[in-house]
């Protein structure tokens, strides 16, 4: 793989994290890489949400489906971005 394929591949979980970390000082692993390390140190229900917001779906039928309200959803996402900020996490998803 030459590097213009990996410019042009899509990275909506990449982008995801760049989105909500406050703070990146190294370039983040591949989309691959990613989703493994976010699948193991998220929940699941907020990788799911985690990955909802990467790809735009709908987080109303996504709260519907994962049984949660807009105030769990509240707090499982505030609880999502302070885990993404978190640094032992943060060096996890670095190259």
């Amino acid at each position: 793989m030459n590097d213009n394929e990996i410019i042009d591949e899509a990275t909506p979980l990449r982008d995801e994290v760049e989105r909500h970390v406050r703070k990146l000082i190294h370039p983040l692993k591949d989309e691959n890489e990613l989703k493994d390390v976010l699948k193991v140190k998220l929940t699941k229900k907020e990788f799911k949400v985690f990955k909802a917001w990467a790809n735009n779906s709908d987080l109303e039928a996504l709260k519907e489906k994962i049984g949660i309200n807009e105030e769990r959803y509240g707090n499982l996402s505030l609880k999502l971005i302070k885990k993404l900020n978190q640094e032992k996490l943060k060096q996890e998803m670095y190259l």
